[in-house]
């Protein structure tokens, strides 16, 4: 990934929106980063965000169906058979 400063991609913006369909561009200014990234990576990432919302945001319709939910299993489970996302493996795309 290539890091830049703002200010050289608001002169050369074209470039680096082009190198941007290839790989994030790490754009800095003042101490801080945002990137530019292709509409395919954009997309990918947003389709796995997981928003968190607080127990009081869900409807009663919502808990009914959390209560109602079942894991199939053949064998007991808990959670540290959740591997941290750390360990777990890159989705293959």
């Amino acid at each position: 990934m290539i890091s830049v400063p703002a200010s050289e991609v608001q002169k050369n913006f074209s470039e680096y929106e082009e190198k941007a369909v290839h790989e994030p561009v790490e754009v800095t200014h003042a101490g801080r980063s945002s990137y530019l990234v292709s509409e395919r990576l954009f997309r990918d990432m947003m389709s796995s965000y997981r928003r968190a919302i607080p127990i009081e945001a869900l409807s009663d319709g919502d808990i009914a169906l959390i209560e109602q939910a079942e894991v199939k299993t053949d064998a007991p489970y808990d959670l540290a058979d959740i591997p941290d996302i750390v360990d777990a493996p890159s989705p293959v795309r």
